[in-house]
C-alpha cells in the first residue's frame, strides 16, 4: 500500500550564488561539497556549542541547494544562514510560497507514480526535475519506500487529486504512529534546541566525521573522542497507556521523559540516560494514572518488534 501525505506546511529555503556549497558545507555537520549534481543528504544545522538549530534535507540543484526542514523555522534558518555570509556570493531565498510539497509513502509509492509516469529517482535522496518543473526525490520519510514531489503551487491541487486516485490522503496522525513505529525522531518534538545534535539518534545519517570545519565541529568532534553522548534516543515498548512528557524511571531514578507516544500498539520516543539505554531494559513510565512498564526495544530508524 502507498498513503499519500501534503507536507506544504514545511520550510523550504533556497541557497543561490557562485558559493553556495562551499558556504553550506562550512554550515551544516554533512558533507556538502562531496554531492554530486541531483542528488542530496540529511542534515544538522548546529550553534558553536553543538546544539541543534534544525534538521535539514539538503539537495544540491544545478543553480541553487534546496533547504526542506520542519514547519514555522523558515526565519529562524534564514537569520542563521545570512549572520554568516560575509564576502560569499550567496543569497538565501524563501521558495515555500512558490512549491508545494507533496510526497507519497509506502512500499506501493513506486507503481502510485509510475501510474502518472512520473520519474522515480532509485537511489536515496537522488532527484529527478521534470518537464513540468515539479522536482521528484527518492525520500523515504518513514523508513520503506517513499518520494517527495515539490510542485510549483498553481499545480499542486491538480497534482494532488491526481495522486489521491491511487493513494488515500493520509492524516498527521497516521504519519505520526508509522514514524514513531520506525524510531524516526523530529525536530522540535523528539529532539530539541537542548539537545546536541548526537543525542537525538541522527549520527549516522547526519553527521560527517572527515569533511572538516563547520560551526560546531568542534564540540561534536570531541564528544565522538571521548566515547559517547550522556542522553540518547530510543524507542519504547510500553505495556499500557501514556502522553508526552511523562516522566521514565530507572528504579528510582528519572532517566528521561516521553516525546512521541502512539497507541495501538502502545510505543514511544525518548531521550534516555545512557545508564538505561541498553536494548531490553526494563523501565517505568509514571502516568496520571499510575505506573506503566516500558522496555528499551529500538535504536533510531529501528522498526519496533511487534
Amino acid at each position: 500500500m502507498a498513503g499519500l501525505l501534503d507536507l506544504s506546511n514545511r520550510s523550504r529555503l533556497c541557497l543561490l550564488g557562485a558559493d553556495r556549497a562551499k558556504f553550506l558545507h562550512g554550515q551544516v555537520t554533512n558533507d556538502i561539497n562531496g554531492l554530486a549534481e541531483h542528488t542530496g543528504c540529511y542534515a544538522a544545522l548546529v550553534n558553536a556549542k553543538g546544539k541543534m538549530e534544525s534538521d535539514l534535507f539538503t539537495y544540491r540543484l544545478a543553480d541553487e541547494i534546496l533547504l526542506d526542514f520542519e514547519p514555522d523555522l523558515a526565519d529562524a534558518v534564514r537569520s542563521r544562514l545570512e549572520s554568516f555570509i560575509i564576502a560569499e556570493d550567496v543569497e538565501v531565498a524563501d521558495v515555500a510560497p512558490h512549491f508545494g510539497l507533496l510526497s507519497v509513502q509506502g512500499p506501493k509509492a513506486t507503481e502510485v507514480l509510475a501510474a502518472l509516469e512520473l520519474p522515480t529517482p532509485e537511489s536515496e535522496f537522488s532527484l529527478t526535475k521534470t518537464a513540468d518543473e515539479i522536482f521528484v526525490v527518492n525520500q523515504p520519510r518513514l523508513g520503506s519506500v517513499g518520494f517527495d514531489l515539490f510542485v510549483p503551487v498553481d499545480a499542486a491541487e491538480n497534482l494532488k487529486s491526481r495522486l489521491a486516485e491511487h493513494a488515500p490522503l493520509c492524516s498527521e496522525a497516521a504519519f505520526e504512529k508509522a514514524r514513531v513505529l520506525s524510531t524516526i525522531p523530529r525536530f522540535g518534538k523528539d529532539f530539541t534546541s537542548d539537545n546536541l545534535a548526537p543525542e537525538g539518534g541522527i549520527e549516522a545519517r547526519a553527521i560527517s566525521y572527515a569533511k572538516g570545519c563547520y560551526i560546531g565541529q568542534e564540540i561534536i568532534s570531541r564528544i565522538r573522542s571521548r566515547g559517547k553522548v550522556n542522553r540518547i534516543l530510543r524507542g519504547l515498548r510500553l505495556d499500557g497507556a501514556a502522553a508526552e512528557g511523562d516522566a521514565v524511571f530507572l528504579g528510582e531514578k528519572q532517566v528521561g521523559k516521553l516525546s512521541s507516544v502512539i497507541s495501538a500498539p502502545d510505543a514511544a520516543l525518548a531521550i534516555i540516560h545512557r545508564d538505561a539505554a541498553e536494548s531490553g531494559t526494563a523501565l517505568r513510565v509514571d502516568t496520571k494514572n499510575g505506573s506503566v512498564n516500558a522496555e528499551i526495544a529500538t535504536l533510531p530508524f529501528e522498526k519496533f518488534p511487534f
